[in-house]
């Protein structure tokens, strides 16, 4: 080994030194006090040696595109012990082309040890934010014992329209993003707690002052929802509840401008309201409601083309029928939702 390299040896946190085949070559003291592992045990063994199935596939994929194209790398991997305890490490690895051989030093920082926190992986991350944001939605809706059902299906064909609509349009989403919207999307309608049975159920018409009442709960689920961000005061839900307020305050704007409760128009309106806006439509078409009766899908479907560049954006409309057109899943599901709805 270069001696060069041998320099890191005496970083105070764990290092390990491994040639191009991704072999030890050494380790430092921190790496045998941390592992348990002595240098003689493991040298001339894969790396891998401490690999566990915790640590998320994206994690090792973006590892080995970032150190096959000679960049260094940095994430966070859960590896495993020699005692079988499983520890949780910061990483930065990076190449080194020597004499024209190539070597990876990687430096791990045990966060087990950091004064304050603990890791949550991004896959438990995801699972926690997406499990309170529906018992959220869930708990504000109460009074409604079919409102699960619909909060659900929202949520599950917005995932999907998301996903669709991103590849169509060329947004270029991040998955993370995919998914904030995607998890958002169920609390669409909180507000609407706040709306007295009496005007939310009524079989007719609403009166004008009924229909300010229920138009704003848009505002008022924006103010539920900083009640709950100001109680959390966690980093956690900052981009989950940024979507949702965009989602929530802005459901009901319109493509054309004449929605609420801003009259923004066209591209004015968040994209994620956009999307949401079809979907919560769709479905609240073809659902049965004590006000209405429900609509056959291809009703809906063709109220979404009439109303395509007027009330919708009319590129997730494309979307949104190209999902439905094309998905063999998304129309068994909505056949399944038809049969459900018909059932109650």
């Amino acid at each position: 080994m270069e001696d060069s390299l041998r320099m890191f040896l005496a970083l105070g946190d764990a290092v390990i030194i491994t040639d191009e085949q991704h072999r030890i070559i050494a380790v430092n003291h921190s790496y045998e006090r941390i592992t348990g592992y002595a240098q003689h045990e493991i040298a001339g063994k894969k790396a891998g040696i401490v690999r566990t199935p915790f640590t998320p596939r994206l994690s090792y994929d973006q590892m080995k595109e970032a150190i096959q194209d000679g960049k260094a790398w940095s994430g966070v991997f859960t590896n495993r012990k020699k005692n079988g305890q499983l520890w949780h490490s910061s990483i930065t690895i990076t190449p080194f082309v020597k004499e024209e051989s190539t070597y990876f030093v990687g430096v791990f920082r045990e966060l087990e040890r950091l004064e304050r926190g603990f890791y949550l992986d991004e896959e438990r991350i995801e699972g926690i934010q997406g499990s309170l944001l529906r018992v959220l939605a869930v708990s504000c809706e109460i009074r409604d014992p079919g409102i699960e059902e619909h909060l659900l299906r929202v949520q599950k064909l917005t995932e999907r329209l998301v996903i669709r609509h991103n590849e169509l349009a060329g947004l270029k989403l991040s998955e993370r993003k995919q998914a904030q919207i995607a998890h958002s999307s169920i609390l669409h309608d909180i507000g609407k707690s706040a709306v007295p049975e009496g005007i939310l159920y009524k079989p007719g018409p609403l009166a004008s002052y009924e229909r300010k009442i229920v138009e704003m709960h848009t505002q008022i689920g924006v103010d539920i929802l900083d009640k709950v961000n100001v109680e959390l005061d966690d980093t956690l839900f900052e981009h989950e509840f940024a979507t949702a307020k965009n989602i929530i305050l802005h459901h009901h704007e319109r493509w054309d401008g004449s929605g609420y409760p801003y009259g923004l128009s066209g591209s004015q309106i968040p994209l994620e309201a956009r999307i949401v806006s079809v979907v919560d439509v769709f479905d609240a078409l073809t659902s049965k409601r004590p006000y209405k009766e429900k609509w056959s899908t291809d009703g809906a479907l063709q109220y979404l083309k009439d109303k395509s560049g007027s009330q919708f954006d009319p590129a997730i409309v494309d979307s949104f029928l190209s999902l439905y057109e094309d998905d063999s899943l998304v129309e068994n599901e909505l056949q399944h939702h038809q049969m459900t709805v018909t059932s109650n």
